[in-house]
């Protein structure tokens, strides 16, 4: 990730919601947060950053952010649904308007057939006004290339970018 980057998004992110008066909070795993970090480096963060949950064990998903242990049972903590629910989690106990999560396989061990080194879930929830019915989470998965820190930064990277592009998409 380069410095233009690093800045750039989360100061659209910024931008955008502070003119919409929305806030997030993120969920982050395999981030360590890193995401946090990156909004929080634009100075007034403040106006629409609310909170960072750094959620690295089963434990720690189910007792923060509510996940269930069907899910991380079920599919594991490296899954769309953990994802989701990490989302949507977060969102909902820090009652902000976004929710971003991310869990995966920064590596250089861990990793599965099924979800190799590299593999990460990024989830993002929107919280719609009452009665809306617009809320939604949407979660994508992606493989990145590289060691553990590449990973981490491409996974900070997409993450910023699927916020800012749900952000665009939904009317308030």
């Amino acid at each position: 990730m380069n410095d233009d980057i690093d800045r750039e998004l989360p100061m659209e992110i910024g931008d955008a919601l502070r003119d919409r008066e929305e806030t997030v909070a993120v969920a982050e795993s395999c981030t360590g947060g890193l995401i946090g970090a990156a909004i929080t480096s634009i100075p007034g963060a403040s106006d629409h950053f609310d909170s960072g949950l750094t959620t690295y064990a089963y434990n720690a998903k189910r007792r923060h952010l509510g996940v269930s242990r069907e899910a991380l049972d079920e599919h594991g903590a490296v899954s769309e649904p953990v994802a989701r629910e990490m989302a949507r989690g977060v969102r909902d106990v820090a009652d902000v308007t976004w929710g971003v999560s991310t869990t995966g396989v920064a590596g250089p061990t861990g990793g599965t057939e099924a979800n190799p080194v590299g593999t990460v879930y990024i989830g993002v929830a929107y919280a719609g006004p009452w009665g809306s019915e617009s809320s939604f989470a949407s979660v994508s998965r992606y493989v990145f290339d590289g060691d553990r820190a590449a990973v981490r930064a491409k996974t900070v990277e997409r993450a910023l970018e699927d916020l800012l592009a749900a952000i665009g998409e939904t009317e308030r």
